[in-house]
């Protein structure tokens, strides 16, 4: 092999998209759920810790500190990290997914497409199978952002987690708290 062909082959092996790992922009993703409580009253709530990555083989995983929940009333963060997620035994949830990298690959910057993946979150000792519908978006070389097209339902009683929402329920003197959360998601990654 020439060294013209190598440096040629090599720059093309730097270049590929597929090739490479991604790493999530934490300061510029964001995960949040909206919680519903007397019937007709919704909040959104967010989690400001974020870190993961999408592997060379598209295993997309990103891992939720659920201390860092912030609902804009330390009060109701704090009961939300002790009764609700029990941090002190469940200080992380994951959620992890399988991307389809060949498809990533052929967009150009600018572009963008819906996807379906399958994957899992494991949250409160449990573990769950979930579709998302997302968008991949190629923003520039080096850089990926990926949607939740529409929120992903995620039930309490899937992770065992009503009774946490009853205790936090009683402890505010409400008449309900749903138990269906609604989670959206923007996650932005970096090629390595």
């Amino acid at each position: 092999m020439t060294k013209n062909s190598f440096s040629l082959l090599l720059a093309m092996l730097i270049s590929f998209p597929a090739s490479a790992a991604w790493t999530l922009n934490s300061d510029e993703s964001t995960l949040s759920f909206v919680s519903t409580k007397a019937i007709n009253a919704a909040e959104v709530h967010i989690f400001r810790v974020l870190e993961g990555g999408v592997d060379d083989s598209g295993q997309a995983r990103v891992s939720i500190d659920l201390t860092s929940v912030d609902s804009a009333i330390e009060l109701r963060d704090e009961r939300m990290r002790e009764m609700l997620f029990e941090t002190a035994t469940y200080a992380t949830a994951t959620m992890s997914a399988q991307i389809d990298m060949a498809e990533v690959a052929e967009l150009s910057p600018g572009e963008s497409k819906s996807m379906t993946v399958m994957g899992e979150l494991a949250l409160h000792g449990e573990k769950v199978a979930l579709t998302f519908d997302v968008v991949a978006a190629r923003l520039a070389e080096g850089k990926l952002m990926v949607m939740s097209q529409k929120p992903v339902i995620i039930g309490a009683q899937q992770f065992r987690l009503t009774q946490g929402i009853e205790m936090l329920r009683e402890v505010a003197g409400l008449p309900s708290i749903s138990s269906a959360v609604p989670v959206s998601f923007v996650l932005s990654f970096d090629s390595q």
